[in-house]
This record gives C-alpha cells, sequence and structure tokens, in this order.
C-alpha cells in the first residue's frame, strides 16, 4: 500500500521524517516537495498522479489540498486530512498566521501555525512564495465530495487546538459527510505526535 504524505506552507516533505519512521517499513511512503506555486490547479496537477491509489495524509496545507483532491474525484484509497482550511466556513481561521507572517515574516508565521517544532530547516521557501501559498489557501473554499468519495475520507483535530480549528471541523464534518476524530495534541501532529498520526493512517489503511 502507498502512503503519500502531502506538506504545507514553511514546510517541505522532510517534515514527514518522523511520520514516515512510526509508519515503519509495512508501506510504501512517499514524502514529495510539492511545487509551492501559489496556484491551486498547479498544485493539484502535481499531487494528482501521485495520489491516485494512495492513501492521503495531509496537515494544515496538504490537508487543505486533500480536501481539494477529494473534490475533484481523484482516486485515492482513502485519506487522513488533518486541520485543513475551512474557507467561508470560517472566515477568521488563517487570520492570526497572516498577520504573524506580515508582522515577523517566515519565522513567526510558521511558529504560530506549527509551534515551536518548527525550525528555518523544515523549508527553503522564500518569503515571496509562502505568501503566495498563504493567498491560496485563505482563498480556499471547501465544495461537496462526490458520491462515494465522502466514506474514504478521515478529518481530524487536535484535542488541543485552538476553539476556530474544532469550528471548522464540525463545519466542514456537516459540508463533507466525512469522518471525523479528535485526536490527542494540536495542530501540529505531524511534529508532535507522529506516532499518532501513523496509527491513523494504518486504521485508514487496513489489513
Amino acid at each position: 500500500m502507498r502512503v503519500v504524505l502531502v506538506h504545507g506552507t514553511a514546510t517541505d516533505g522532510r517534515v514527514w521524517a518522523g511520520v514516515s519512521a512510526a509508519l515503519g517499513d509495512r508501506y510504501e511512503v512517499e514524502c514529495p516537495t510539492r511545487p509551492q506555486s501559489g496556484d491551486l490547479d498547479t498544485e493539484i496537477g502535481f499531487l494528482a498522479p501521485r495520489c491516485a491509489g494512495a492513501v492521503v495524509v495531509g496537515v494544515s496545507g496538504g490537508a487543505t489540498l486533500g480536501l481539494e483532491l477529494a473534490a475533484r474525484g481523484v482516486p485515492f484509497s482513502a485519506a487522513v486530512l488533518h486541520e485543513p482550511a475551512a474557507g467561508s466556513l470560517v472566515p477568521g481561521l488563517l487570520g492570526s498566521v497572516a498577520a504573524a507572517f506580515a508582522e515577523g515574516g517566515t519565522g513567526a508565521f510558521a511558529r504560530a501555525l506549527y509551534g515551536e517544532s518548527w525550525h528555518e530547516g523544515r523549508t527553503t521557501a522564500d518569503p515571496a512564495t509562502i505568501a503566495a501559498e498563504l493567498r491560496m489557501f485563505r482563498a480556499f473554499e471547501p465544495r461537496p465530495l462526490p458520491g462515494g468519495v465522502a466514506a474514504r475520507v478521515l478529518l481530524t483535530v487536535g484535542a488541543g487546538s485552538p476553539e476556530p480549528r474544532h469550528r471548522a471541523n464540525a463545519a466542514l464534518t456537516g459540508l463533507l459527510g466525512v469522518r471525523s476524530r479528535v485526536v490527542p495534541g494540536a495542530h501540529a501532529l505531524h511534529l508532535d505526535h507522529p506516532a499518532a498520526l501513523a496509527e491513523l493512517v494504518r486504521e485508514v489503511a487496513g489489513p
């Protein structure tokens, strides 16, 4: 079984080292570094052929792209999507991290989003790239999923995440009809609780 781990903003494929190690040798794990183009069609064009037939896992921006893959009917096997953007369902969800970027650049933005587990070695993206990604994710609007897709998606939120993340999870679950789970930890599950995320992957991947 292939597992594709999709990174978010201000990170690249290396951010998944802990989750990849926790998954062990049972799966064929891919951790691609996206183009980070700031263009949704470009990102989906890169991801779609890689994610077809695989278990798709994303956190934050990666989870948002997972929702878009699902909405476009990319035939993935299953998906674990942790705290994606929610568009107009929760308008202020990304406001605080956008403000942090405006005031303090990449480091302030990434620490506001991921916490102290983030460091500069997590990304090679320049501020212009991160600004373009942030615009893309702030403009994202979730859409209803094609028939049969919702059953393959598990949406998660961290028990310790801020209240707007829980509102976003509830709103997305209601709109999309997907399964939902509150998991230990907070937003940066892949950095701070990789074993918990790996266990969810094993759950949705099946025997």
